[in-house]
């Protein structure tokens, strides 16, 4: 495995990309306390190593809603009836597939995953249950969790070391 060789500077660069990928690198780079060209050249081998995967939009739901509708946002636990790899590994690929799944962890103890779905509305629901639940013979279980309200959703990793 590649030694990946971070350092501080690194993290934060990092944590400050994490909050607001939009910035330019002049603004990165002044708060991340450095000169432009060495930002660019440090986000540059960031990217390179993979440790920035990639770069999305977050749209705010509550403002497209009266474009859009509001549509249902649904936790869903699934388990499976048999967990070797190759099933674990065939289920992930069909979740991975479907547009509707925004998320998808694989989790342990309890479920075999947690899907965090946005759907258009209860029968768009319906349909991707009977397209990636009740299709598969190998699911077990299925509970879906409505989303009410979003009180935090911070899409971040804490970049900071523990003493």
């Amino acid at each position: 495995m590649e030694s990946l060789d971070i350092d501080a500077i690194d993290l934060r660069l990092l944590e400050l990309l994490q909050e607001d990928a939009s910035l330019s690198n002049q603004a990165l780079a002044e708060r991340a306390h450095l000169s432009p060209p060495t930002c660019l050249r440090r986000v540059k081998r960031l990217r390179e190593r993979g440790l920035i995967a990639r770069e999305v939009a977050l749209l705010d739901a509550d403002r497209l809603a009266p474009l859009l509708g509001h549509g249902l946002t649904v936790v869903v636990e699934l388990s499976l009836e048999r967990q070797s790899a190759e099933a674990l590994d065939a289920f992930e690929a069909r979740a991975m597939a479907e547009p509707r799944v925004q998320q998808c962890y694989r989790v342990s103890p309890g479920p075999d995953f947690v899907l965090i779905v946005r759907c258009a509305d209860m029968p768009d629901y319906l349909s991707l249950t009977q397209r990636l639940f009740t299709g598969d013979a190998n699911v077990r279980n299925v509970k879906g969790f409505f989303s009410t309200r979003c009180a935090k959703f911070k899409p971040s990793l804490p970049l900071s070391r523990p003493l």
